[in-house]
């Protein structure tokens, strides 16, 4: 008996080897080829079978409006652009214990009228996950549960004349096609299974949402593919030791991607936050060195958090530059610019820079913010009182403007801050700031200094 063919699948990129190695030649990864059964040789070319002509329309012609489902929590469903779309398929990715199962439980319960929502596990027993509704005070909501494994099994109770509106499947990674012969959680069972299950989703109308693993560099577990075959992607994130929670959009076809839902962990599982930048700000004091307030976007959100810096002397030879929450390349980046440009020298210091609150800022906006914050604690003056800051720096030392400075001023207003350091807006974009609120526009990075040298007045001229 002719022993069956076999091949070496890399876990992270799913590129094809022969034999086994110890580094993957296509993405680097090192131990990550899995010995998989070698799919069959497809034929080649199309044979004499025509296809049918598909047709084709034009771009003016009208557009049906997408039917959305309300979850009723108005995080997931800002995050999601407005609801949940018929026929869709949405991966929820995140850490270990983040949360993903409990949020995924809360939306399924939330949802009312019509049929109940399908929750399949194949990572808990249905006794588990009855407990966690109890604990949850959702033991009545109307979801059925099931624990299974075969994506068969799954098709086959889904594919009925009246199907659950919503069906989560806990996790993408546990899923397996007995058609293939390799183990749940490689590759081809993750990009088998996923395939069958969206088609579903797609035949039946169902709004199919995704659990799937991380790898420890923090992307969703399995091939690359995935991503790009659901409509939606979402990630959730956090730290432990905090309790806040952020829902993150980075690819969403029915919505704006970047937006951001925002829960608190609690006893009662994932609370919404509707106004995160008081939550954020919780505990801040106006007369503490090396922090200020940055007052940045996520998505169409403006969200205030405070940017907190230290500098101390150091022994070794090599500084340390430690970052929690921001690019560390960017850091780097800022240090020489305030060394070369500013004057600041850090030359035996270590730098720690933290955004608290366990949120993860990446716009170029938070620059400005970070140089009050280092310029602050190495001068051992606290930021002006009251002040939120917010501009792109760039090589040279100028201050660049960014978008929406408007709402970014709305919202600081709103908390009750009183000034801004922002960058200096073109005459044409020259509009007076909320009421209550002092504007100090620079143009470059060396007048930062001078806002901390006179006891947070500005000189003549600064103040628009």
């Amino acid at each position: 008996m002719a022993k069956p063919a076999t091949q070496f699948v890399c876990q992270q990129c799913g590129a094809a080897h022969r034999k086994w190695a110890g580094r993957c030649d296509a993405c680097g990864a090192w131990n990550s080829l899995a010995e998989e059964a070698a799919p069959d040789a497809a034929p080649k070319g199309l044979g004499r079978a025509r296809g049918r002509r598909i047709a084709f329309h034009d771009l003016n012609g009208a557009a049906e409006t997408t039917p959305r489902r309300t979850t009723g929590i108005a995080e997931f469903d800002r995050v999601c652009g407005g609801g949940l779309v018929e026929g869709s398929a949405l991966l929820v990715g995140g850490d270990p214990g983040i949360g993903k199962s409990t949020l995924l439980l809360q939306v399924t319960a939330a949802l009312s009228g019509g049929a109940p929502s399908a929750y399949i596990t194949g990572e808990e027993s249905v006794d588990q996950v009855r407990l966690r509704a109890a604990r949850l005070g959702l033991a009545a909501a109307p979801v059925r549960l099931a624990s299974a494994t075969s994506v068969r099994d799954v098709v086959a109770s889904l594919d009925v004349a009246d199907p659950p509106p919503v069906a989560v499947i806990d996790s993408i990674q546990t899923m397996y096609l007995d058609t293939l012969d390799s183990a749940p959680g490689t590759v081809g069972q993750v990009r088998a299974s996923a395939h069958e299950l969206i088609r579903l989703a797609k035949r039946r109308g169902i709004a199919l949402l995704l659990v799937g693993h991380v790898t420890k560099e923090g992307a969703i577990a399995g091939p690359r593919v995935l991503e790009h075959m659901v409509d939606t992607v979402l990630y959730f994130e956090g730290d432990r030791g905090h309790q806040f929670r952020i829902l993150r959009a980075v690819k969403n076809r029915f919505g704006a991607t970047d937006e951001i839902g925002v829960f608190e962990m609690s006893e009662r599982g994932l609370v919404e936050v509707p106004n995160p930048s008081a939550l954020f700000l919780a505990g801040r004091h106006d007369d503490v060195t090396g922090a200020s307030v940055f007052a940045g976007l996520e998505g169409s959100r403006p969200v205030l958090v405070e940017i907190q810096s230290l500098i101390a002397p150091s022994p070794m030879s090599t500084p340390r530059r430690a970052v929690v929450g921001w690019d560390g390349g960017r850091l780097a980046m800022l240090l020489a610019v305030l060394e070369t440009r500013c004057g600041m020298s850090l030359a035996g210091h270590e730098v720690y820079l933290n955004v608290a609150g366990g949120l993860r800022i990446g716009e170029p906006a938070a620059d400005l913010a970070v140089a009050a914050a280092l310029l602050s604690s190495v001068g051992g003056r606290p930021v002006p009182p009251g002040c939120v800051v917010f501009g792109e720096i760039g090589l040279a030392g100028e201050v660049r403007a960014v978008g929406r400075p408007d709402a970014r001023l709305k919202e600081a207003a709103k908390l009750g801050f009183t000034r801004a350091i922002l960058p200096k807006r073109a005459r044409r974009d020259r509009k007076p700031g909320p009421s209550g609120v002092i504007l100090d526009e620079i143009d470059h990075l060396d007048e930062l200094p001078r806002l901390f040298d006179n006891d947070g007045e500005p000189e003549p001229g600064q103040r628009a």
